[in-house]
């Protein structure tokens, strides 16, 4: 497509994303990268849009289909509007939150099949699959002392949790793309030395 590269860092509430994200973005920066540093779902203002309602606590009648239909709607905007021009005119991208959270949210902990909703987030993507995932792996008991419960999905049961929790491992196992699984429990430096290091190692073998 272009000489841009995208990465994507997934994992659990809790599991460190954002933080990472933003850690990552300043450090390739600093090595002379453009970086866009997005998030899912949002990171346009239709898509935020959308991210709003999926993430209202108040709302708890949604439909597990809907649900999954508004990701990718919120997806399909995100990837056409940011995602591709980004990486056409040669960025790095960096998604807190890609296709696979809506795999292993909807797909596995909602029940409605992994691979009817990747086929999902492909066809609302045109195929935009990440260079690089870096999933960053906490256990479900973990990762719930640090939400601060104010969203729609973190107010989800343990039981749900430990779900996602799970399939980001399996997902991370299976992928026939490269990726690296991290253990985001131990101290953030390190964890950011270790997500740096295989950023860097992808980024040489592209």
């Amino acid at each position: 497509m272009s000489n841009g590269f995208f990465i994507a860092i997934e994992g659990g509430e809790g599991a460190g994303k954002s933080t990472h994200s933003k850690r990552l973005a300043q450090y390739l920066e600093s090595i002379g990268h453009e970086v866009v540093l997005t998030r899912e779902p949002g990171g346009t203002p239709t898509a935020e849009k959308i991210r709003n309602i999926l993430l209202d606590p108040e709302i708890v009648d949604m439909p597990d289909h809907t649900e999954a239909l508004l990701f990718a709607a919120s997806r399909a905007d995100h990837a056409a509007n940011l995602i591709r021009p980004a990486l056409e005119r040669g960025a790095t991208v960096i998604c807190d939150r890609y296709f696979d959270s809506s795999v292993a949210y909807q797909g596995y902990s909602r029940g409605l099949g992994a691979e009817k909703i990747r086929d999902l987030s492909l066809w609302a993507t045109g195929n935009l699959i990440p260079d690089f995932t870096i999933y960053l792996d906490v256990p479900a008991e973990a990762a719930q002392q640090r939400m601060d419960g104010t969203d729609r999905m973190e107010i989800q049961s343990r039981d749900f949790h430990e779900a996602v929790h799970q399939a980001f491992r399996e997902i991370a196992v299976a992928s026939k793309f490269p990726n690296v699984l991290i253990d985001a429990t131990a101290p953030k430096d390190e964890v950011a030395v270790a997500v740096q290091a295989a950023v860097t190692g992808a980024l040489a073998n592209r």
